[in-house]
C-alpha cells in the first residue's frame, strides 16, 4: 500500500471520528528510540525509516518534522508522497505545534494516541491548544483499523546480565533507587524505560534491534518491587531469581489497571520526559505526583569500576576488528568488489568472531563519497554503491559485547585526498582533540564543552547539525542520557564514571562526509584552590587516517596528542594480532612530525 493511500484511509477515518489533525509521534510506549516493528506507526504512515521525526495529518495537508541528521534522508523517502518535509533544525521553521495552531480554528479537535505520547508533550499541547479553543483526544489509536499485518509486539525470552559484567546485584540496585526515593518522600515510583528496567534488574532482551532490552514496566515501592511483563518471556530460572529478590511478575498490559488501583495518598514517582500519557491519566486522583528526572538514569549514567573495565574490554575487542577490517578494505577496494553494504557486512562478520559479541549496536553508517554526506545514511539495495579509490569513505558502526558497548566512527580516504579533503578532515580532527584532551571543573555541563569540538570549524565558517557527544550503555542502549555535549543545555554536569562520545563532523553535499569519534571516560584530573577538575580518557582503540591529516594545520600540543594515542593503539593491540597486521598497524600509527 502506498502512503497517499494510507493517508487517505487514515483521513476517513480521522472524518468519520471528527477529528481534524492527528499527530503521529516515533516513539513506543516506552519513549524508546528505537522500536519494534509493532510501533513504527510514523515510518507506516509516510514511508520515512529515519529514527527520529514526527508526522502531523490534516484533512488536506501533511507535515512531517525531522532534525538536520535526516534531511536528506527525508527527501528521499518523501518525494513520491504529498506529505511536506520541514526541517526541524532550520530558525525559519514552524514548530509542529505552531503549525497546527496556525491551521486549525476554534471547536477542532486534535487527536494522538497516549500511549506513544510523554506527559511533557502532551501536557504542553494541552496547555497550547486551551488558548486556540481546540480540543483534544489524547486516546485514539486511528491506526489500528488500517494497518494490515501489523507486526505483533516482540514476545522474546529475556536473559540475565550476569554481575561479573553488571558489577552490582539487582537486589542492591533496587535499595539504592529506594534510598533515592525517601529523599523524595516517594512510596512509589514507575519506571518505564526499557534500558533502566533491564539495567536495574540485570536483565536483557532482544525484543528490540541493536538494544538488548524488552519490553516491560516496573515499579518500585518501599516494600515490594513489580515487574510487568508477559509472563512466557521469563524462564523458570529467571522466574526463581526473581522470586528470591522479593519480585513478583505481572502481566505488561496489567500496568494500567495496577496504576488505577494504587493505595490513596500514595506517593508516586515518575520522570514526565519518560512515562506516557496514558498511564498518567489512570493515577487516581488522590495519588500524590512527584515528578522528577529519572533516579535510574543518573545511577546508570556513571559506571562502576566493573562496568568500566568492562568497557574497555569491549573497546579492545573493537579495536582488535576494526584493524582487521581497515588492513581487509586496503587490500580489497581496488579490485573492485566492495560495496557500501558488503564493507558493512565484512566488519559485523569480523567483530563476531568475538564469543561475546552479541550483535551491532545499531544500524551501521557505511558511507562513501556523497552518500557519506547524510548524517544518519542507511545503505540499501537502491543506494548501495561500490568503494571506489577516489573519495573519503565513512564508517559509523558498534557492536553489543558482553562487557559493554561500543560506538566508533573513522573516516578515510581510499586513495590520495585533495587540499580541500586535508583541510577539512584535519580540522574536524582538531576539534575532536580539542575535546578529548580537555580538563575541566566539576559541575561544568556538555553545553560548557560542545565550544570545544566546533571551535577549529567555526573558524573557517564551517559546522555541523548534529551533537557533538552522548552517553553510552553498559551492554546496552548505545545511546543514552542524561549527559549529552551539544550547543542546547539540559543542566547535566559531567561527573566522574561517565562513558560519552566524541564526534564533531563535516558534512559537505553531493560530496562527503566525515567524522571521527571516540569514546571517553570522565575521570579526575586534579583539585586545587579553585575545587575539583575532571578530564576525559579515550577508550577507543583504533588508528586516524594520517594521509589524510595537513599536519601544518596541528599545533605542537595535537600532535602530540595523536602521537600518543596512537603509541597506546598499537602498544594494546599489536600483541593480539598477526605478524601481517602488526606491521600494518605499525605503519598506520607511525608518529606524524
Amino acid at each position: 500500500m502506498l502512503t497517499n493511500e494510507r493517508l487517505f484511509l487514515l483521513r476517513n477515518k480521522m472524518q468519520s471520528m471528527g477529528v481534524d489533525a492527528y499527530i503521529i509521534p516515533s516513539s513506543d510506549p516506552h519513549m524508546s528510540e528505537y522500536t519494534a516493528a509493532h510501533w513504527k506507526s510514523r515510518e507506516f504512515i509516510s514511508g520515512f525509516s529515519g529514527s527520529a521525526g514526527t508526522m502531523v495529518v490534516l484533512a488536506d495537508e501533511a507535515g512531517l518534522w525531522t532534525d538536520s541528521r535526516y534531511y536528506l534522508q527525508a527527501e528521499k523517502e518523501l518525494a513520491e508522497s504529498s506529505i511536506t518535509l520541514y526541517k526541524a533544525s532550520e530558525p525559519d521553521t514552524p514548530d509542529y505545534a505552531d503549525w497546527i495552531a496556525q491551521r486549525l480554528n476554534p471547536g477542532s479537535t486534535l487527536a494522538f494516541d497516549g500511549e506513544i505520547f510523554p506527559i511533557e508533550k502532551a501536557r504542553k499541547l494541552s496547555k497550547k491548544y486551551k488558548h486556540y479553543g481546540i480540543a483534544i483526544n489524547p486516546s485514539l489509536t486511528l491506526l489500528d483499523d488500517i494497518w494490515e499485518g501489523r507486526p505483533p509486539i516482540p514476545d522474546n525470552s529475556i536473559f540475565v546480565h550476569d554481575v561479573q559484567y553488571a558489577g552490582v546485584g539487582r537486589k542492591e540496585k533496587i535499595e539504592e533507587i529506594r534510598k533515592k526515593m525517601r529523599t523524595q518522600d516517594a512510596s512509589h515510583y514507575i519506571i518505564t524505560a526499557l534500558d533502566e528496567i533491564a539495567w536495574t534488574l540485570n536483565l536483557r532482551g532482544t525484543d528490540v534491534s541493536y538494544n538488548p532490552v524488552f519490553h516491560a514496566y516496573l515499579v518500585i515501592s518501599l516494600d515490594g518491587t513489580y515487574l510487568f511483563i508477559d509472563t512466557y518471556k521469563i524462564t523458570s530460572a529467571i522466574g526463581r531469581e526473581l522470586s528470591q529478590d522479593d519480585i513478583t511478575v505481572h502481566l505488561y498490559a496489567d500496568i494500567f489497571n495496577w496504576i488505577e488501583d494504587m493505595p490513596p495518598e500514595s506517593g508516586l514517582m515518575l520522570d514526565p520526559s519518560s512515562t506516557n500519557a496514558k498511564i498518567y491519566s489512570k493515577i487516581p486522583h488522590e495519588v500524590i505526583k512527584i515528578e522528577k528526572p529519572s533516579i535510574v538514569g543518573e545511577l546508570k549514567s556513571i559506571k562502576n569500576p566493573t562496568e568500566q573495565k568492562g568497557f574497555k574490554a569491549a573497546m579492545l575487542k573493537d579495536g582488535i576488528a576494526m584493524v582487521k577490517f581497515l588492513h581487509w578494505l586496503q587490500q580489497n577496494v581496488t579490485k573492485g568488489k566492495v560495496s557500501e553494504m558488503s564493507a558493512a557486512k565484512q566488519l559485523k562478520n569480523l567483530r563476531a568472531e568475538d564469543p561475546n559479541f552479541i550483535g551491532e549496536s545499531f544500524n551501521p553508517i557505511s558511507g562513501f563519497g556523497a552518500n557519506g554526506a547524510i548524517v544518519h545514511y542507511k545503505a540499501s539495495k537502491e543506494t548501495n554503491v561500490p568503494l571506489t579509490p577516489d573519495n573519503f569513505y565513512l564508517i559509523d558502526s558498534g557492536g553489543q559485547y558482553l562487557e559493554g558497548t561500543t560506538d566508533i566512527t573513522r573516516t578515510l580516504h581510499l586513495s590520495t585526498p585533495t587540499e580541500k579533503q586535508k583541510v577539512d578532515f584535519t580540522l574536524v580532527l582538531k576539534g575532536n582533540i580539542s575535546l578529548g584532551s580537555a580538563c575541566f571543573p566539576k559541575g561544568t555541563r556538555g553545553v560548557h564543552l560542545d565550544i570545544l569540538a566546533r571551535k577549529p570549524l567555526w573558524s573557517r565558517g564551517l559546522n555541523y547539525g548534529h551533537g557533538t557527544g552522548h552517553g553510552v550503555g553498559c551492554f546496552l542502549n548505545v545511546h543514552e542520557g542524561p549527559q549529552s555535549i551539544r550547543p542546547r543545555d539540559n543542566g547535566v554536569a559531567f561527573e566522574k564514571g561517565m562513558i560519552t562520545s566524541n564526534e564533531p563532523g563535516l558534512y559537505r553535499t553531493n560530496e562527503y562526509g566525515i567524522r571521527i569519534e571516540n569514546l571517553l571516560l570522565t575521570t579526575d584530573s586534579h583539585n586545587t584552590e579553585f575545587g575539583d577538575f575532571l578530564k576525559f580518557e579515550t577508550l577507543t582503540l583504533c588508528p586516524i587516517d594520517l594521509k589524510s591529516i595537513d599536519s601544518t594545520l596541528l599545533n605542537h600540543e595535537e600532535k602530540q596528542w595523536l602521537n600518543s594515542y596512537h603509541k597506546r593503539v598499537f602498544e594494546e593491540l599489536s600483541p593480539l594480532l598477526s605478524t601481517e597486521l602488526v606491521e600494518w598497524l605499525k605503519e598506520q600509527t607511525q608518529a606524524i612530525k
